[in-house]
């Protein structure tokens, strides 16, 4: 195998990401790849947005139809449902797999960016990888994920690869609301958050934002379902975010979504419930308004409890409401779970959730959201009444303390490992 270094390799991919139009930047790092390598094939398989397969992208020139996901002319998109197998523990775990078979050796690289499990690079080489090949391997599967995010701002070409089934309009204005990457890793915890849609969109949503010493986060409940509801869901959290960006404390930025719902829903009796919070990552203090909505449940020694926090209207139920805060003070180990009523209520409320929550207090953030938005599809689905929705935020400690990562996951935290 001819490697050049993992500088130089990693310097010649950028610099094909930047030649190509952002619809080929990805067969541009491949390439890249699979001529230093001598790889028979190299593919990306992205993650498709119901987290339970995955897609590999294709582009045929010439060809049109064929796909078994979906076809635009010549993009191919093939649908890979996860079965246990290998490219799915590759995906769950964070581990790269190597494989022998007739056709060479297969890589499997998980394509990561700050625990976000965007995809996997997976390549079919002649020869046994050595360590060194791995490595540059793992690094160009992370820098996979860079050109992703980057190039998605360009183009739907990835957009419309995960979309394994179509989205009426409400569903595309709540994909929209919702967080860039569903999976933050940082030094003091994980944050990872999942939203099971509805038949008929309920008009959930879940946010976050990482300041210098801060972490904001939300989870917000419009009533009603379809487009109204979308658009409920649109006034909430575009207040929350206007307002979390001008600096205004928690209770004036529940006091100002309220206002906005109450002044621009369409109809009088139209309203939000919410979970509005902030962890100082210097004490590990959370202060959370809970407007309406379900406690955050605190899972701590083997125990899940709800938090005692003041009671509040929801959000644009009561004209000129005034809102009361609460708090508590994480300790490391901790595990802050936030639901919405769809995980609770009418037929998920024959899912024990202080169960589940407790057999996967051991595994990392993304995978208890996995876990659990699975476990309220067997009591609840296939077809969901309402929108489900979870946000899980594990606490560390130790702020300022530097992730031990490899391609882009916590090697500490990336199998299970908390």
């Amino acid at each position: 195998m001819d490697l050049s270094g993992g500088t130089s390799m990693v310097a010649a991919a950028l610099e094909a990401v930047e030649d190509a139009a952002p619809v080929d930047a990805l067969e541009a790092v491949t390439r890249e790849l699979g001529e230093a390598l001598s790889a028979r094939s190299v593919s990306f398989l992205i993650a498709d947005l119901g987290g339970r397969a995955l897609v590999r992208l294709a582009h045929v020139p010439g060809r049109a139809g064929g796909a078994s996901a979906g076809s635009d002319g010549v993009e191919q998109a093939t649908f890979i449902p996860f079965d246990g197998g290998e490219q799915e523990q590759a995906l769950r775990t964070q581990t790269p797999r190597v494989l022998a078979g007739d056709g060479g050796w297969t890589v499997l690289a998980p394509v990561t960016e700050r625990g976000d499990a965007i995809g996997l690079l997976e390549l079919v080489l002649p020869d046994e990888p050595d360590a060194r090949a791995l490595a540059e391997i793992g690094r160009t599967a992370h820098l996979l994920g860079f050109v992703v995010i980057a190039s998605r701002r360009h183009t739907d070409l990835f957009e419309w690869g995960q979309r394994t089934t179509p989205f009426n309009l409400s569903a595309e204005i709540q994909r929209r609301l919702l967080p860039g990457a569903f999976t933050c890793e940082a030094g003091a915890f994980t944050l990872s958050g999942w939203l099971e849609p509805a038949a008929s969109v309920g008009g959930d949503t879940f946010d976050y934002s990482l300041a210098r010493d801060v972490l904001h986060f939300s989870v917000t409940d419009a009533m009603g379902h379809g487009v109204a509801s979308a658009l409920t869901a649109t006034l909430g959290v575009g207040s929350l975010r206007n307002s979390r960006r001008r600096g205004l404390s928690l209770v004036e930025q529940a006091e100002v979504a309220s206002a906005a719902v109450s002044e621009h829903a369409r109809t009088g009796s139209t309203f939000i419930t919410a979970l509005l919070g902030r962890v100082d990552l210097t004490t590990g203090v959370c202060a959370v308004v809970n407007a309406g909505h379900l406690p955050p449940l605190l899972v701590r020694d083997g125990r899940v409890a709800p938090l005692a926090l003041p009671r509040n209207f929801p959000l644009g139920m009561v004209a000129g409401s005034t809102f009361d805060s609460g708090q508590v003070a994480l300790l490391p180990g901790d595990r802050l779970v936030m639901v919405t009523d769809g995980m609770r209520e009418r037929e998920a409320a024959d899912l024990d959730l202080t169960a589940a929550l407790l057999q996967a207090v051991d595994l990392h953030p993304r995978e208890v959201t996995r876990v659990l938005a699975d476990a309220v599809l067997r009591v609840a689905g296939p077809t969901l009444s309402d929108d489900a929705t979870l946000l899980i935020i594990d606490w560390y400690g130790s702020h300022g303390r530097l992730r031990s990562s490899s391609a882009g996951a916590d090697t500490s935290r990336a199998s299970g490992e908390r």
